[in-house]
């Protein structure tokens, strides 16, 4: 059986927080606080997720204390639909999700 695409843990991580405000912008920053997963994994995962079209980003402009602009993701409507669908079948198979407890 193959995988569904992102899917991975990792994804349904970033899905799951995402899914929480499904209509706010979210900076990198605050997804790598709330996941815990390392930049070098949320980031290529933001730019798949983009691609495969459940995500959407832009530039927000820099809030003082930050200097530079900074790039905010949110749920597309097929990516909430995604994520639901993606979480609700984890939550049938029990919680293996990031910082989920048995």
């Amino acid at each position: 059986m193959s995988r569904r695409p992102h899917s991975s843990k990792q994804a349904r991580a970033v899905l799951e927080a995402l899914i929480a405000r499904p209509e706010a912008w979210r900076h990198g920053y605050d997804l790598l606080q709330e996941t815990q997963l390392k930049s070098g994994t949320l980031y290529p995962l933001l730019m798949r997720l983009a691609d495969g079209g459940l995500l959407e980003s832009e530039w927000h402009s820099p809030v003082p204390p930050a200097r530079a602009p900074r790039h905010a993701y949110r749920l597309t409507p097929a990516g909430r639909a995604f994520a639901r669908s993606l979480l609700a079948a984890a939550d049938t198979r029990g919680p293996y999700l990031i910082g989920a407890t048995a």
